[in-house]
């Protein structure tokens, strides 16, 4: 091989390598997750943190769930706007168990996801609730 034709066979390699490069850091860069958290119910014995990820069958929400005392339960509440008929859905996900919990809930395709920590039974949310927050808009 002359010393052309290698320059040339080794400038394309690196073209490729750059092209590679560039790529994996593009996609590294894509927001596929959005985080959330911390929320705290107004007590500060519930507390909750997460993300918004972007998946084949649209969003879910993950996250943790934190009950800091035996006694009741840590609820997180989601509240979600369907994309397709802009109807609003609730969701619940409780922890009776001092220490730490994670959880997973697909939501689709939506507008808008909201979250609320309150405390509670293993039945409800029954009060000490934190504000609502906004954890993620469609294209914001």
């Amino acid at each position: 091989m002359t010393n052309h034709r290698l320059t040339r066979v080794l400038a394309a390699l690196g073209a490729a390598v750059l092209v590679l490069a560039a790529h994996s850091t593009a996609a590294a860069a894509d927001p596929a997750s959005w985080r959330w958290g911390a929320l705290h119910s107004t007590d500060g014995l519930a507390s909750a943190r997460g993300k918004v990820v972007a998946g084949q069958s649209g969003l879910a929400v993950t996250g943790y769930l934190d009950d800091d005392r035996g006694k009741g339960c840590s609820w997180v509440v989601l509240r979600y706007q369907s994309a397709s008929n802009g109807r609003w859905r609730t969701f619940g996900i409780y922890n009776c168990v001092p220490g730490t919990g994670s959880f997973r809930k697909g939501v689709g395709g939506v507008l808008q996801i909201r979250a609320q920590v309150c405390r509670g039974t293993s039945k409800r949310p029954v009060g000490r609730c934190s504000r609502w927050r906004t954890i993620y808009t469609q294209g914001g």
